[in-house]
């Protein structure tokens, strides 16, 4: 374990490491439309399923760890609120589908 947080800590010197960050939240983030897209397809109507709101979630919070990085104040503004309101949005969704489970 310290052989890998040893490796962490000095890849996370370089660019190259950030940009994986910046681009890998952004893959994800792009990702749900996807989700969302084929579940959609699937039920032939609009679905947003609670995957759409996790990647939401983990794209969110990646760019906005690169975002600190670059210490890009537009950006950090823009992915802290929405992942609140994305994390927000998870909590309504989870609970509805609850709701609706309860006899």
């Amino acid at each position: 374990m310290l052989g890998f947080v040893a490796w962490l800590e000095e890849a996370a010197k370089t660019p190259w490491f950030w940009m994986v960050i910046g681009f890998g939240g952004q893959a994800i983030f792009g990702a749900r439309f996807l989700v969302q897209w084929i579940a959609s397809e699937k039920a032939k109507r609009i679905v947003v399923p609670a995957l759409f709101w996790h990647l939401s979630i983990v794209g969110s919070v990646l760019v906005l760890v690169y975002a600190i990085y670059r210490l890009d104040a537009v950006f950090i503004v823009a992915n802290s609120v929405n992942t609140l309101l994305y994390a927000r949005n998870l909590y309504v969704h989870e609970r509805s589908r609850t709701e609706t489970a309860l006899p």
